[in-house]
């Protein structure tokens, strides 16, 4: 079986993710490629679509989010993402159990002896008057027929596993903030979401399987699950294995890929990207040696915004008054200094209305 190294898969993963050369593709097909774009943070999606697609501008997203083309929701591990409609649409009842078991995890004692499907049918039947409300203001809708939760937990439940919502603009247009008001996602796109696969099939996670090769592949069965955070793809893996083909990393995993997918020659040189903070680029694998050193693992959960030179974290940037700032994490050489500076005069003037070309780029680390 064919072995790919570090490089090799960095390779594949930045052509993928569409960070090897900007693509010319609409932002919606760009939205739908990447299987959506964790939105945690309300602006950072904008960047990763900056990085990613040539001439973006971030008024089309906005109008997509308000055209009800794009959606804010809560799916893959439990947190918000950006995705299109259709995928919302068709993926959200196969996260449903997985939803449930990740707000359980953390508030398992709170909710104990709660009844969910019932909670959820009158967490429906409150949301039903297509009102916009925050999570709060929907667990104390329900706070006197269930008290003993706390508003925290019965509100986390409810918005984030088991009523299917939309966050609504003006939450995560570009340069708006706003707090998070949410509706039924039927109600938001006209339609209810899909129904379950009929036991023993499972189309969706098939779909997943295919969709997540396609924006992150060569990856094992573990990266898939980090990923989207559901346990039982492995049975629609094995279903769908006759049209996958298999390579090894250099710790022996096996690797799963679709036939046909980019590997670029592993020499293809990696243009300077600057990075959101929990961008699935990394955030999407269980290992991510490919693009991260596992000594900065830890800044992949933490938030921080990062710097790719040469296809691998090397800096993490900020912005304070329109300047960008960088901060390396290893020496760089002075073309990998004059790269970066660039391009981060251009992230400066797309953040700034073209205001402001300013960068800064500290000393490199020892």
């Amino acid at each position: 079986m064919t072995v790919l190294d570090t490089r090799a898969l960095n390779r594949a993963t930045l052509a993928r993710q569409l960070l090897l050369d900007r693509a010319e593709v609409p932002v919606l097909d760009a939205v739908a490629h990447l299987g959506g774009l964790q939105a945690q943070e309300p602006q950072e999606p904008f960047v990763g679509l900056w990085s990613r697609l040539h001439a973006f501008d971030p008024a089309v997203l906005s109008d997509l989010l308000t055209g009800r083309r794009v959606v804010r929701t809560h799916l893959m591990r439990r947190t918000v993402h950006l995705l299109t409609a259709e995928d919302v649409l068709a993926w959200r009842a196969r996260h449903d159990a997985m939803l449930r078991q990740r707000v359980l995890g953390t508030y398992r004692r709170e909710l104990d002896g709660v009844d969910l499907d019932e909670l959820a049918a009158a967490g429906r039947a409150v949301m039903a008057d297509e009102e916009p409300r925050s999570m709060t203001e929907l667990a104390r809708a329900l706070a006197e027929r269930w008290p003993t939760p706390g508003p925290r937990a019965l509100g986390e439940m409810l918005i984030a596993a088991l009523v299917p919502v939309a966050q609504l603009p003006p939450r995560g247009l570009w340069r708006r903030k706003s707090g998070v008001r949410n509706v039924l996602l039927s109600s938001w796109l006209g339609r209810e979401i899909d129904p379950p696969a009929q036991e023993g099939t499972d189309p969706v996670g098939a779909a997943l399987v295919r969709r997540y090769l396609t924006a992150f592949g060569p990856a094992a069965v573990a990266d898939l699950r980090a990923w989207c955070g559901l346990a039982g793809l492995p049975a629609a893996v094995a279903a769908m294995r006759g049209e996958l083909i298999a390579f090894r990393d250099e710790r022996g995993r096996e690797l799963l890929d679709l036939p046909d997918a980019p590997r670029p020659d592993p020499d293809t040189p990696a243009p300077v990207r600057f990075l959101p903070a929990f961008d699935n680029a990394i955030l999407g694998y269980h290992d991510r040696g490919r693009i991260i050193d596992d000594v900065h693992r830890g800044l992949s959960v933490t938030g921080a915004r990062v710097v790719l030179v040469d296809g691998r974290v090397a800096a993490t940037w900020q912005v304070e008054a329109d300047t960008v700032i960088v901060t390396p994490l290893r020496r760089l050489s002075r073309a990998d200094r004059t790269a970066v500076t660039e391009q981060g005069r251009e992230l400066a003037l797309f953040l700034s209305d073209n205001d402001s070309n300013r960068v800064r780029v500290a000393a490199s680390a020892l």
